[in-house]
């Protein structure tokens, strides 16, 4: 007999059925997270330019010690489920971040990443990253909670099929095969 699904499900871009609320490990498909990230814009869509979430988790993995590069490209992974909130919105959602906390426990699990995905050295280079964002990618440029400094190297938008290809590159190279 089936064990009945907590919640309802979703069909990713592979066709999969994905329980959002009882994430399984088989269900995740880096495929998946790689398309929907790169046509998920940052900033809920306020920016000059479309700007993916795929392209913020590469840039953020760009900046990390190799140890944490895995865990940096895949940071905002669950997203590619539940979509993306901005920041300053998502703190208020506590029944969110729990969901969204789930699925990457799952996720990080699946891929033997072994640390807390809000680690410290992925969210200075989270906000690091994002500040360079506000500086190249938003209209007015307004200071956001953190106080990191932005890198010198403009950002330069890439078109989202780019995005997928590079994300899943990189997750080759830096997941070594798992």
């Amino acid at each position: 007999m089936l064990k009945e699904r907590n919640g309802n499900w979703i069909e990713t871009f592979t066709g999969v059925q994905f329980y959002p609320f009882d994430p399984r490990e088989d269900e995740i498909n880096i495929t998946d997270i790689a398309h929907a990230l790169s046509l998920q814009c940052r900033f809920n869509g306020h920016c000059k330019i479309f700007y993916s979430v795929g392209e913020h988790c590469i840039r953020v993995s760009k900046i990390v010690p190799a140890e944490y590069k895995l865990g940096a490209l895949l940071h905002d992974a669950g997203e590619a489920y539940l979509s993306d909130i901005p920041r300053p919105i998502k703190k208020f959602f506590s029944e969110w971040e729990k969901i969204e906390a789930k699925i990457m426990h799952v996720l990080f699990k699946k891929y033997g990443i072994q640390y807390d995905y809000h680690h410290k050295i992925i969210g200075n280079a989270d906000n690091i990253i994002g500040m360079t964002e506000v500086r190249d990618i938003m209209p007015h440029k307004v200071r956001y909670e953190y106080d990191e400094k932005p890198l010198n190297e403009k950002i330069h938008p890439i078109r989202p099929d780019l995005v997928e290809e590079g994300f899943l590159t990189l997750f080759k190279e830096y997941s070594n095969g798992r």
